[in-house]
This record gives C-alpha cells, structure tokens and sequence, in this order.
C-alpha cells in the first residue's frame, strides 16, 4: 500500500508518496493532477522513506548536497528508467544538456543514437522531482528549458545548488512573465 505525506519547501509544498521503504514520486502540490491517485491515498509521515527523504530535503534546501539517495521505486518503460538513472549522475551543482543525456542513454541501451526529443520526454516524465534532478538538464545552447514545476522553480532549484541561473537564455513567454518566481517566493 502506497501513502501520501508532504514537505513545506522553500519552492513551494511538495507531496511524496512511498510505501514506506522506498519513494515512488515527488512533485509539487498543484501537480497533483498527473497523479491521479494521489487524493485517495491516506496521508502518513512515519515511513522510513519518507522520513529519509525529508532529511535529504532539508540538506538540500540549506544549500548542499546530500551526499545519499532515497531509497526510490521508479516506474516507467526500461529507457525512461535508464534516463533517470542518467539523471542520478548528475553531479550536484552541475547541469548538462538533453543531447548528454540522449548520447548516454543511446550508449547504455547499446543504440547507434538517441533522439533528444525522447531524452526530454523521458525526462518530463521523472516521477521523483528534485531527487532525480531533472532540473539540472538545460538546452544544449544554454536555453533554459521546461520543467513541472515551472521555470521559475527550475531557476531556485538552480540557484539552490549555486549554480549562476544568468548564463541561461530564458523563453521569450518567461521574460515577459518572471513576477512569477516573486509570486512563488510570497
């Protein structure tokens, strides 16, 4: 049986969901409705893998690597989990681009290549938010690019990680509209 608990984090309310020894998913509040069911499952924080994913929250958000890994229970199609694992190598503090992880996962699956667009799409599809940092992944020509939780989210999750958010180039639709990260912030 799977439960639902929650972390008030600097970027906004974040629910978990685990069994208990390991977690399935990580996403912000409002993200709810791509998990459909999330609003049936009874909430409950003394799970160990909640509990240690609150720790590695709190070490991150205070600006430093945690140094571990939740336990996770990852579910998906054999190349998106092979992407996620991609993605668990990304060092904190780093990003990389979605042909690095397109180039890694054709490797790891033993294909001549990899489309980048099915990179991204794995890639959009990450259940576990932050943990698995799909957040650290730009564009190739430094465009900083989509995210679930919002771009603006995406810019302090980088920020977080002392990574310097003004050598991306930013969507047209954001400049026009970064009050947003204020919003998040208040």
């Amino acid at each position: 049986m799977e439960y639902k608990s929650f972390y008030d984090s600097p970027v906004g309310r974040i629910v978990m969901v685990s069994d208990g020894n390991a977690l399935s998913y990580l996403g912000f509040d409002e993200q709810r409705f791509e998990n459909p069911v999330l609003p049936s499952l009874i909430e409950k924080e003394d799970l160990s893998a909640v509990s240690l994913a609150k720790k590695w929250l709190d070490i991150y958000f205070s600006g430093k690597d945690p140094g571990f890994c939740v336990p996770l229970s990852l579910k998906g199609t054999t190349f998106q989990k092979t992407v996620w694992e991609i993605l668990l190598t990304i060092p904190f503090g780093t990003t990389v681009s979605y042909s690095y992880v397109a180039s890694h996962a054709a490797e790891r699956l033993s294909k001549d290549r990899m489309s980048c667009r099915a990179a991204g799409s794995a890639v959009g599809h990450n259940p576990v938010s932050i943990i698995v940092p799909c957040h650290r992944v730009v564009g190739k020509n430094g465009s900083l690019t989509g995210y679930g939780g919002g771009l603006a989210r995406k810019m302090m999750l980088l920020e977080t990680e002392g990574i310097d958010t003004s050598v991306f180039s930013m969507p047209r639709h954001f400049r026009a509209f970064n009050h947003i990260a204020d919003d998040l912030m208040h």
